[in-house]
């Protein structure tokens, strides 16, 4: 369907995380990866939304030469507990130390996703909540040596071991979670393909 609407427009995933790329290949088959730095500082007065949302954004602003065929695709996700964002894990105790706070909670997960062309750029967000069994120390160390969570918001993947067997509820989107909302960015690119 969306390959249909792209015609001869160009999509690019600027993202490094390989669930994104496999999400999106769920909906478009014909898009190109390219990722560009940029220094992922935020204002910390920022909360939940705000931080992805100004993230996203900032890693789109870093396509300021692309073309009138182009659309950049960005995305963020951070897990929002006790009212700070856990984000990537520095190291294992880093990893420990997040995981241990999850343990036995509800936290909230939220990725944002911006899409920018010539003409506009514009961003949307989803949230999902996610219950914890309670972890032991064990059972934490175990993950974070055999599944080495460090490219991952809060220090867990949703779609592998810690998430198989310490995740009992969740209220929203799995994908989410995962850091790419299909349904939010099928809706949305739908809307700006069909636009022209």
């Amino acid at each position: 369907m969306l390959n249909q609407l792209l015609g001869d427009r160009e999509v690019i995933l600027a993202s490094g995380s390989p669930r994104r790329v496999e999400l999106l290949s769920g909906l478009l088959s014909n898009f190109r990866q390219e990722v560009r730095p940029v220094e992922e500082v935020y204002d910390p007065s920022l909360k939940g939304h705000q931080i992805t949302d100004y993230l996203a954004q900032l890693k789109a602003d870093a396509f300021h030469d692309i073309s009138s065929k182009q659309i950049v695709i960005t995305s963020d996700t951070i897990v929002w507990h006790q009212g700070k964002a856990l984000e990537k894990p520095a190291d294992h105790g880093d990893a420990f130390r997040m995981i241990k706070s999850l343990s036995n909670e509800m936290h909230e997960v939220f990725t944002s996703v911006c899409f920018k062309n010539i003409d506009q750029q514009i961003t949307f967000y989803d949230s999902t909540r996610v219950w914890f069994e309670e972890l032991t120390d064990q059972e934490i160390d175990f993950y974070i040596d055999n599944f080495k969570p460090f490219d991952k918001a809060g220090a867990y993947g949703v779609q592998d071991w810690l998430g198989y067997a310490g995740i009992h509820r969740l209220e929203g989107s799995y994908f989410t979670v995962m850091g790419f909302p299909t349904h939010l960015v099928y809706k949305n690119l739908k809307a700006l393909l069909g636009s022209k």
